[in-house]
């Protein structure tokens, strides 16, 4: 009887221990730590959408973090403003063994303004835990419960955090009080995923288990683009004092004309007869514009501003005319209020920036759709895009940040789904011609001439802005290939109108050849040597996107050291296929003194399989070798 007791307080005592330290690490899934530095072991939320003006969020996360890469991922923090009240918000975090060793309250975590310092005044906050580990794996449970009337933004939800993150448990429920508050749901990338869904009367759940993580590869879609998520949003909502209904892309735009911008126009008198007097001298609204866009340029700046309705609504234009300042919606607005006193439409027009290209999805229509705002000027059958942001841009130029995506322009009678500007393979060019001298010393002199148009534009015209110092650097980073390169003179040609930016440059380097007995020996590109060969897979995982192509030319006369002669010059090359082209050729000429280089290299953008990477990859290697191609002269 004495065994038996003591084996069963020995079972009950192991069972206690066990449930207590549910959270050591050593009880992970080694495949949920292969390529993983850190471990979603449960991300729950429960949202509750209890009446068209309230919605209970409440939210626990259980993370272990397997070393300081993981950090990122802890995401102990909420978000808050006027109209989203934190009810509670707690941390615990355990050790490896899954001991407590620490417990935050509310008081313990940080609280400061979400917006950062480009911010001139903002509602909107974010509360977080600030706790740096001093060992490896730890553990954090965060949990949190929030309250707000806006019900026009449900929380979307992704099974995978990031990169090198994999998830143990997700759980997605939503609650609805009643049949009309029950959200749309878009289901993204479920393929081949432990995800189940359950539905009852007033309530959905989403749960996904084990979903192991992902490395990165290199031109790979973006994360978001490849995560399996949900997007959810209201047909019947409330947000920021104004009720309304969505079912389509209409309705989105005309809800946000009518309770955002509509009668924020208003201009001080003065200003009236400033911009009248502006284009006094032409009757073209593409002129017009265009004086307006640069008045703007010249005399507001950006500083965000995230007041309003939800951080959605402009200040008002006169707001913006007496203060001279605004963040990209203020400054958007008040453009379009100066455009419509000199008797120019334009349409204030939300976007998701950034250099990846993030179009909205057309049968997804979303309130919360979009992070930046732009205005299109509509002028005989085309839109003229502008960025009332920038201070730099030519008129009609957006460059890489808001280009070739779907975006909504706002109407009066409601919203439209409309592409930005692309610019497209061809039309992102950059021509380089000029002459470089190679001396028997091994030295060489230059005169370069580059001209560059679409995103390539975009990428060089900038540097005109920058110190003498900095261009200086900056050259000397492009050329890294030419030791000891002297950058002599430069110039520069910003032409605005047909968004076309010319440099002009003088180099000198010594020691460019290299000698072997009589022979003189030098690769032939020394100006636009391409050397990017993308990483090698043994086994290829993500399909390949190249979300950009373009066009390098490239044209030199190369003059030749008296007393040499030609002995090997590289072959000639010409490779074509579905990714782009690649020429490249060297030619005497008829003195013989000296030789014409000339180059051309398209990449084209577009989506291909994962099985298509190698063939790019080996395409992008011959490039290489070739741009690296040497010329052998010899002493006469």
């Amino acid at each position: 009887m004495r065994i038996i007791t003591c084996l069963t307080v020995l079972f009950f005592s192991q069972f206690i221990s066990s449930q207590k330290n549910i959270y050591q690490s050593l009880i992970i899934d080694n495949q949920l730590k292969e390529n993983a530095n850190a471990v979603v072991r449960l991300d729950d939320i429960s949202v509750s959408i209890n009446s068209i003006n309230d919605m209970v969020i409440t939210k626990e996360r259980v993370v272990t973090v397997l070393n300081k890469l993981g950090n990122d991922y802890v995401n102990a923090r909420e978000w808050y403003n006027d109209g989203v009240e934190i009810k509670n918000i707690q941390a615990i975090i355990y050790d490896q063994l899954g001991n407590e060793i620490y417990k935050k309250k509310q008081k313990d975590f940080n609280d400061v303004s979400a917006v950062g310092g480009g911010t001139l005044y903002s509602d909107s906050r974010i509360i977080y835990l600030a706790y740096t580990p001093t060992s490896y794996p730890y553990t954090i449970k965060f949990t949190s419960e929030i309250r707000t009337k806006n019900t026009g933004n449900v929380p979307n939800w992704y099974f995978l955090n990031g990169y090198l993150v994999s998830t143990e448990k997700s759980r997605y429920k939503i609650n609805f009080a009643t049949p009309d508050l029950k959200p749309v749901f878009k289901e993204k990338n479920f393929e081949n995923m432990a995800i189940t869904k359950a539905e009852t009367d007033n309530s959905i759940l989403y749960e996904g288990s084990n979903i192991t993580a992902i490395k990165r590869e290199s031109l790979s879609p973006s994360f978001q683009k490849i995560v399996p998520q949900i997007m959810a949003r209201m047909v019947n909502f409330y947000y920021g004092g104004y009720s309304g209904e969505i079912k389509d892309w209409k309705d989105v735009g005309l809800w946000m004309h009518n309770n955002l911008i509509q009668g924020r126009d208003e201009l001080f008198p003065e200003t009236k007869s400033m911009v009248h007097s502006l284009v006094a001298n032409t009757t073209d609204d593409l002129e017009k514009a265009k004086i307006i866009y640069k008045y703007v340029q010249d005399n507001t700046r950006y500083i965000s501003v995230q007041v309003g309705i939800g951080g959605l609504q402009p200040i008002a234009a006169v707001d913006v005319d007496r203060v001279k300042y605004g963040d990209c919606k203020g400054l958007s607005n008040y453009t379009k209020a100066l455009l419509k006193e000199v008797g120019v439409t334009s349409y204030y027009t939300h976007v998701e920036s950034g250099n990846y290209k993030v179009s909205f999805e057309t049968d997804f229509p979303d309130l919360g759709a979009g992070d930046h705002v732009i205005l299109a000027v509509p002028y005989k059958d085309k839109l003229y895009w502008i960025d009332c942001t920038s201070q730099i841009h030519p008129f009609g130029f957006i460059g890489d940040f808001t280009d070739g995506r779907q975006v909504l322009l706002i109407k009066p009678e409601g919203g439209e789904l409309v592409t930005t500007t692309a610019y497209v393979n061809e039309e992102n060019s950059q021509k380089i011609t000029g002459n470089y001298t190679l001396s028997d010393d091994n030295s060489i002199t230059a005169a370069i001439s580059i001209k560059t148009k679409g995103v390539q534009y975009d990428d060089h015209f900038p540097m005109q802005l920058k110190s003498k110092d900095d261009i200086i650097k900056d050259y000397k980073e492009i050329w890294g290939n030419i030791n000891n390169l002297n950058i002599e003179n430069f110039e520069f040609n910003n032409d605005r109108e047909n968004v076309e930016f010319t440099e002009t440059i003088n180099v000198s380097a010594i020691n460019y050849g290299s000698k072997s007995g009589e022979r003189l020996l030098f690769v032939v590109n020394a100006f636009n040597k391409n050397n990017y060969v993308p990483d090698r897979y043994r086994n290829r995982l993500m399909p390949l996107e190249i979300q950009r192509g373009y066009l390098d030319e490239d044209e030199f006369v190369i003059n030749l050291p008296a007393g040499y002669k030609i002995e090997a010059l590289p072959e000639p090359i010409e490779i074509e296929n579905e990714f782009g082209s690649y020429k490249a050729n060297v030619e005497k000429t008829k003195d013989g003194n000296s030789l014409i280089y000339s180059r051309r290299l398209l990449i084209k953008e577009g989506e291909y399989p994962k099985e298509k990477y190698e063939e790019y990859r080996t395409f992008r290697k011959d490039i290489s070798s070739n741009d690296n191609a040497k010329i052998v002269l010899i002493k006469n």
